[in-house]
Formats: structure tokens, C-alpha cells, sequence
């Protein structure tokens, strides 16, 4: 029995020994790191809306042919810059040119006829005369009973008969005046519609689509081109019903463009009234400074100015990223702790701290190389 005491004795020796001596934890050891720090604080920044939107040209045409035929020759290619008038596509005008010359024949027909009724009408009107004072004569002689009642009888139907010719004369003379106006008509009317097989542009700018090549059937209302006028461009960004109320026409807008890489500034030239039924939002279009590298369909952001806010902000380079995690270095009681926060917009150099930190926290900024959470730190100013 006192051996099996004297066996136990040194076994709870040894526990009561690891029970008393715990191992200090690192900091305890370490020598404290100087730091310096900024106070997290409340900012007024300025309340923007942010809306996304597409570009799009202030000014569009899609170019299609008037008339059914055959496209001849295109003379532009996709992103060519055209001018005003400058000849893009011409169509097959055989059938057009032969209507054309069926017009002048008829007209040259017609006015060939005009001096053959202008006789006409002279020799009717010189019988008519001559039938007028034959008739003078005659009644003269009737009333001075020189004459039978047949002769004078006859000579009265002369005079109509004279008379009717002369009209008649006359009647075919504007007739021919009308045919003749007819067919002026019809060689303008085919003059233009052989203009129409040659399609020009209708104003200066670029061509964006040609869906047409050579040998192909041009019908009407059929898209040849898709022409868009040079360097007139807009944002056209869909705006939340509830924040149509703080956007005015003519208000400054700043927008940003995937490609262009400065901020560009623009005002809003209109609002669409009709709210889309599916994302319940409103057309507002923003008109773009010219430049060179704006394009049909680049995606855009626009940030309409609301006024302002109070945020709580910190140094944007105070703040490290770990993936899609964000975190600061904060001094408490000597300690430095991270702490995970949520960022929200960034102003300049500074970032916005929506969770995780309150106004008054000491970040450690700059945080020194090698700085862990736990470290032991010394503020200094």
C-alpha cells in the first residue's frame, strides 16, 4: 500500500507543476511597434444616383431603296465616314431608262402636233372672219329685200358653221395644251424615279450597317444602310421612377464610358414621359460631348448629383482586400485588432465605411510591414 502512494506522488507532482507554469501568450514578450493613426470620421459627401444606360446616336437613318430592283454597285463599306451626298448604292435603271425615253417620245409627239392645231386654229379663225362679214354684207342686202330669204338663210349657216370650226380649233388647242402638260409630268415623274436608283447619303456621318451586297434585289422599305451622324451621340440610361423626381432637363450630369477612360461632362436634353411596364424605370437622354471615340452601344454610367450626405469615412488605402473581403487595422488599448468592414463609395482618396467601424476608431495608418492583428502597438502622433 505506502508503494502505490509513493508511485502516485511524482505523477500529481508533475500535474500540478503544468497546471501552475502556463505558457505566456507572444505578445506578452514582444516589444511594442510604433504606429501612427487616423480617426474614422463623419464626412458630407456629396448624394449622386447612378444610372446605367447605352449609346446611342443623336441622329440615325436606315437607308432603304424607293423602287424594286436590282442593286448594281455599293459603294460603302461598314465604318466608312460619308458625306453629305455622297453616292452610297446605285440600282439597275434598264427598265427605269426605258419609262424614261416611253416619256420623252410621248412628249416630243405631243408638241410636234401644236404647231399643226396652231393652223388650225388660224385658218378656222380666218374663215370665221371672213363668214362674219359675208354675213354683214348679205343681211344688208336682206333687209333691202335684194336677197331671198334662202340666200340670206344660207349664208347664216355659213357663219355658224364657221364659227363652230373656229371653236372646235380652239377646243383641240387646249386639249393639246393638256396632253402636252401630261406628259411633261410623266418625264418628271420618271426623271425622279430613275433618281431614286441612285441612294445617297442624306446627311454626313458613319456607316454602322450594310446588310445589301451587289446583285441583290432591292424591294421597298427593304434597309440597304444603317447610316448615324458623325460625332452626335447620347446616353440614353434608365432611371428608378423614384428618383425621376430630382432629374431635370439641363441638369450637368458626369458620365463614365467603358472605353473612354476620362470622365465625361454632358447635361440631360430629355426625359422620356412612358415608364417601362417590366423594369420600372424612364428613359432619361443625356447628350455627349463630341469625341472621336464614342460609338454606337458602348455601355455608360451616368451619376446625377442629389445633393448631400453624411458617411462615415476612412483612407482608401487604409483599407486591405483579402479576395472579396475588406479589412482595417484598428488600435484598442495598445493592441492592434482587424476587423472586417463593408466599403461603399469611394471620393478622391477616401472610402466609405458602411459597417464595421464607428465614428472615433483609431485606424493604424500607414500600418507598418509585417503588422499582425494582435501586435502589440504604441500610438505616437
Amino acid at each position: 500500500m505506502t508503494k502505490s502512494w509513493l508511485l502516485l506522488i511524482p505523477g500529481a507532482t508533475w500535474l500540478v507543476g503544468c497546471g501552475s507554469a502556463p505558457p505566456e501568450k507572444p505578445q506578452s514578450s514582444q516589444q511594442a511597434i510604433a504606429v501612427s493613426t487616423v480617426t474614422a470620421a463623419t464626412e458630407t459627401w456629396p448624394s449622386t444616383y447612378v444610372a446605367a444606360g447605352t449609346v446611342r446616336a443623336r441622329t440615325s437613318a436606315v437607308i432603304a431603296a424607293r423602287l424594286s430592283a436590282y442593286v448594281r454597285e455599293v459603294r460603302v463599306h461598314t465604318g466608312d465616314q460619308v458625306t453629305e451626298g455622297q453616292m452610297l448604292v446605285t440600282l439597275d435603271t434598264r427598265d427605269l431608262d426605258i419609262a424614261a425615253h416611253r416619256a420623252e417620245a410621248a412628249r416630243e409627239e405631243v408638241r410636234t402636233a401644236v404647231p399643226e392645231a396652231d393652223s388650225a386654229v388660224t385658218a378656222a379663225q380666218a374663215n370665221f372672219d371672213l363668214a362674219k362679214v359675208t354675213f354683214g354684207r348679205m343681211q344688208d342686202l336682206f333687209q333691202k329685200k335684194s336677197i331671198s330669204n334662202q340666200e340670206f338663210d344660207e349664208c347664216s349657216a355659213r357663219l355658224k358653221a364657221a364659227q363652230a370650226a373656229y371653236d372646235m380649233a380652239q377646243a383641240r388647242r387646249v386639249q393639246l395644251n393638256s396632253k402636252l402638260a401630261q406628259a411633261e409630268q410623266e418625264v418628271r415623274a420618271a426623271e425622279v424615279m430613275r433618281s431614286y436608283a441612285d441612294v445617297r447619303a442624306p446627311f454626313a456621318g458613319v456607316v454602322v450597317s450594310k446588310p445589301v451586297d451587289p446583285g441583290a434585289l432591292a424591294l421597298p422599305g427593304a434597309p440597304l444602310l444603317t447610316l448615324e451622324r458623325s460625332r452626335a451621340y447620347r446616353l440614353e440610361a434608365s432611371v428608378g421612377e423614384s428618383h425621376l423626381g430630382a432629374i431635370r432637363i439641363g441638369q450637368p450630369v458626369s458620365v463614365a464610358l467603358d472605353g473612354v477612360d476620362r470622365t465625361l461632362d454632358a447635361r440631360v436634353s430629355e426625359i422620356v414621359p412612358e415608364v417601362d411596364a417590366a423594369s420600372r424605370a424612364y428613359t432619361v437622354k443625356i447628350d455627349l460631348p463630341a469625341m472621336s471615340a464614342l460609338r454606337s452601344g458602348l455601355f455608360g454610367r451616368a451619376t446625377f448629383p442629389l445633393g448631400t450626405r453624411q458617411v462615415l469615412a476612412v483612407p482608401a488605402a487604409a483599407v486591405a482586400e483579402h479576395g472579396q473581403l475588406q479589412s482595417v487595422l484598428v488600435a484598442d488599448n495598445g493592441i492592434a485588432h482587424s476587423r472586417l468592414i463593408t466599403a461603399g463609395e469611394k471620393l478622391k482618396d477616401r472610402v466609405e465605411v458602411l459597417s464595421g467601424l464607428t465614428a472615433g476608431d483609431k485606424l493604424i495608418f500607414p500600418a507598418p510591414q509585417g503588422l499582425v492583428d494582435g501586435a502589440r502597438v504604441e500610438v505616437r502622433p
